[in-house]
């Protein structure tokens, strides 16, 4: 995949703006920044989307900034030329597309079933725009278009929102969310830079669906885990489940068979996705313990960082 694209991936989240005023521009994108959402897609709704996106682009580092409601060849080389580092269509638009392949721009062409997605398969490629998502069956509508067309990765936009942005975000074929509720037009208007900043923030969070999963103790040996599980279920009624290197008493306490990491023993925290929470968790400066990885089929479903708690490791765990 893209570069930029994997990039826009990892933040999970596209804020999709509408901009009356381009000398706003650049404060707006040092909210998203500081908000946790370091990507920005300026709709060409407004005279002043052009402008905006060359604002942006110059004045705010680290923001992956691109061009939305792009209609016309036209409107794809004004967005490139002012600084756009990638391009979003309402719709499949074959002329927009091939420019930029051309330009060597990326291209999220606007989908709602299986033509164009097998239009765009055709000329090369792997990522599209869902749009509008809720009006056009939402993840009812991504599971059946997913499974003809493995790989192919999404980003639905459209009657998305804090409330059902971490059930979308759950789904493996998912590359980010777009919305617009972190960047409203009033918040924009008024200057709210502090608002956008803590809506977006809001948004990070119900994004990766952080909940606690379970707390594991450590144990030095077999038979120790084996005697704390034995009370558990004795003192408590909370049966054991016995696994190749811990017992589970019940859902919510892991007792283990050796020394995991973590002076005392782990926390393990769901996640919607444990390789995008990974990704945010490196950009605050906590790596991920790549020897500590397990994945299903391609797809990492827990992991460790670099990081304790109170003398516990924190463990991601795929939700």
């Amino acid at each position: 995949m893209n570069e930029l694209l994997a990039r826009i991936g990892e933040i999970g989240i596209v804020p999709v703006i509408k901009i009356e005023s381009a000398q706003a521009a650049p404060a707006l994108g040092r909210a998203l920044v500081a908000g946790g959402i370091p990507v920005a897609e300026v709709t060409f709704r407004t005279a002043a989307a052009g402008e905006a996106i060359r604002a942006m682009s110059a004045e705010v580092p680290g923001l992956v900034v691109g061009a939305g409601t792009v209609l016309s060849v036209a409107q794809a080389a004004a967005a490139k030329e002012a600084g756009a580092r990638f391009i979003v269509s309402p719709a499949y638009i074959p002329a927009v597309v091939d420019y930029c392949l051309g330009a060597g721009l990326p291209v999220l062409p606007g989908v709602t079933g299986p033509d164009g997605i097998a239009a765009g398969v055709e000329r090369g490629l792997e990522v599209f725009k869902f749009f509008p998502a809720e009006a056009s069956g939402g993840l009812p509508m991504l599971d059946a278009l997913s499974a003809p067309f493995g790989g192919i990765k999404f980003v639905p936009t459209g009657g998305i929102d804090a409330a059902n942005v971490g059930a979308y975000a759950r789904k493996a074929y998912i590359l980010a969310v777009g919305g617009s509720w972190m960047v409203k037009a009033d918040l924009i208007e008024a200057g709210d830079w502090a608002g956008i900043e803590r809506l977006c923030r809001e948004a990070v969070l119900a994004l990766h669906g952080f909940s606690f999963a379970h707390m594991g103790v450590n144990g030095a040996s077999e038979a120790e885990a084996r005697e704390r599980a034995r009370l558990f279920a004795e003192l408590f009624g909370i049966p054991a489940k016995e696994g190749a290197s811990s017992i589970f008493a019940g859902e919510s306490v892991e007792l283990t068979k050796s020394p995991f990491p973590g002076e005392r023993g782990h926390i393990g925290i769901r996640c919607n996705d444990v390789e995008r929470a990974a990704a945010r968790f490196a950009a605050l400066g906590v790596k991920a313990r790549p020897e500590t990885a397990k994945s299903d089929k391609g797809k990492l479903k827990a992991i460790y960082l670099e990081l304790e708690i109170g003398g516990f490791a924190i463990h991601l765990v795929k939700a």
